[in-house]
């Protein structure tokens, strides 16, 4: 078997070298997939690990194909290149252990952990390149002492860290995925705490003692063969674990079909309930409009028709009497022709149509401060524009609505109404300092409150005009109510 190692040391360093690069950019490409697990924020240094130490078992594969490249004096930089390659590389995998350990809530432990190392690190090499005067054993104790140093703390680290993310794959119901880190762990143990380990005869202990020579007596096999091994088996574990990420996905985006298919359902039972509440209140204001009719104009009416009745009997007997009456029942028409207006006007104000928004408005602030004793004031900006019929009805209907909403609720004696026309859009405000309400509780439905449909009404009828719409209140701090709808959809200047 050594002899076959021995003449297949070139294969074994690109297998080697393979396995380590194959994962780095395995990993590269999957380090970009948003996940939950901190095994992904932590995927970048494992790439750059598996990258760098690749290049570097093929630099060393380089080396054995063209020995006498390293001697000739013009190549110096070899030295200083092999020593970078491979510390860089270990010093990735370190920050590759660090992350996994401290996790994204503790940056400050991730950099205590490898700062430490490579302090010592730094401190050791800078020794080594003091005491070792001959160039040759100074090159290799470096080099020992870098494995020793950072590849296997950070092969630990690495370990340590894995068995960390094992909880929290089996936690995110991905245990299957656990088993491939577990046994990536294992590898990467195996690959610092014995491939490192057994490092060139050097000067730096133990190497004297467990070196690579020592691994070939004992095994047959050279060291190189081992860490090739181990990091096939690391890259194949990693790789693997990585389809956690598609995994994680596919529920993320069954999870977010289901939201959706619940939300659509919701939306659905929510605009049935509307509409039942739209066709309740249809129902409920001809229920009023039919009481008012019969109670007052009905009831006018029919006192108008008897005194009709009566009056010609009069007019023969007491010409002066019938004279009175007449008088009266006029003023009786005149009253019930009054009711009959108030009624169409509270239903639809002519003004809307034939003076505008503002006019509509500051009527009906008129008449709550005759029905209700609310005081409202309003205030207008801009030059006025020509509204759609629709946009008009609209913004009219938000604005009774909302101080319907103050009579019934606000506990208070003034509101004021803002109406601004602007070169892009038309700015309806209605706004009192009453008692006030939590918005999220009544519009959403949370906890046992049943929605309030006139703020629900609101938000629809805005969203048919192409408007927006902001409710605003807090319990003892008021109430505002925003619409802007765009000139575009809202009317053109006139």
């Amino acid at each position: 078997m050594a002899d076959f190692f021995a003449r297949s040391f070139i294969e074994v360093y690109f297998f080697y070298g393979l396995s380590f690069f194959s994962m780095g950019l395995v990993v590269l490409l999957e380090s970009g997939h948003a996940s939950e697990l901190d095994f992904a924020r932590a995927l970048r240094p494992l790439a750059g690990f598996g990258l760098i130490h690749g290049s570097h078992e093929w630099f060393e594969m380089f080396m054995l194909i063209h020995p006498n490249e390293a001697s000739d004096p013009a190549n110096w930089y070899i030295v200083p290149v092999r020593l970078f390659l491979l510390s860089f590389s270990f010093m990735l995998l370190l920050a590759f252990g660090a992350t996994l350990i401290a996790g994204p809530a503790k940056p400050l432990l991730r950099w205590k952990m490898m700062l430490t190392v490579c302090f010592f690190w730094l401190v050791g090499l800078i020794w080594v390149a003091v005491t070792q005067p001959v160039a040759s054993s100074r090159v290799i104790a470096m080099d020992v002492y870098t494995r020793y140093a950072l590849a296997i703390p950070g092969a630990v680290l690495t370990t340590w860290g894995l068995i960390l993310q094992r909880k929290k794959f089996i936690q995110a119901g991905l245990k299957v995925f656990a088993r491939d880190v577990s046994l990536a762990a294992i590898a990467f143990g195996l690959y610092g705490g014995i491939g490192q380990l057994f490092a060139t005869s050097s000067a730096i202990y133990p190497s004297s003692y467990i070196n690579a020579t020592v691994f070939m007596d004992w095994f047959g096999f050279p060291i190189q063969a081992f860490r090739g091994l181990m990091a096939c088996m690391a890259a194949v574990f990693i790789i693997r674990s990585l389809r956690a990420f598609e995994v994680e996905n596919r529920r993320q985006i069954e999870a977010l079909r289901e939201t959706q298919s619940a939300e659509r359902q919701r939306l659905e039972e929510f605009r049935t309930e509307l509409l039942h509440q739209t066709v309740k209140a249809q129902e409920t204001e001809r229920q009023r409009i039919a009481a008012e009719l019969h109670d007052e104009i009905g009831q006018t009416l029919t006192a108008l028709g008897m005194g009709l009745r009566g009056l010609s009997e009069t007019a023969i007997a007491n010409p002066q009497r019938a004279s009175q009456q007449a008088n009266q029942l006029e003023k009786l028409a005149g009253n019930g022709l009054e009711e009959l207006q108030h009624l169409v006007t509270g239903l639809y104000p002519p003004q809307l149509d034939e003076l505008g928004l503002l006019a509509a408005l500051r009527w009906y602030a008129v008449e709550m401060k005759n029905r209700f004793n609310l005081q409202v004031d309003i205030n207008h900006r801009g030059k006025p524009i020509e509204l759609l019929e629709e946009v008009r009805a609209v913004l009219y209907r938000i604005a009774q609505e909302a101080i319907t909403n103050i009579v019934r609720h606000a506990n208070t004696g003034r509101a004021d109404i803002r109406l601004y026309f602007t070169e892009t859009d038309v700015y309806l405000a209605i706004e009192d300092h009453g008692d006030g309400f939590d918005v999220d509780k009544t519009v959403k439905m949370r906890g046992t409150e049943r929605p309030c449909w006139g703020l629900i009404g609101m938000m629809e009828r805005s969203a048919l005009i192409r408007g927006r719409i902001n409710i605003h209140s807090e319990p003892g701090k008021g109430t505002l109510i925003e619409v802007s709808v765009p000139i575009e959809h809202g009317g053109q200047h006139g």
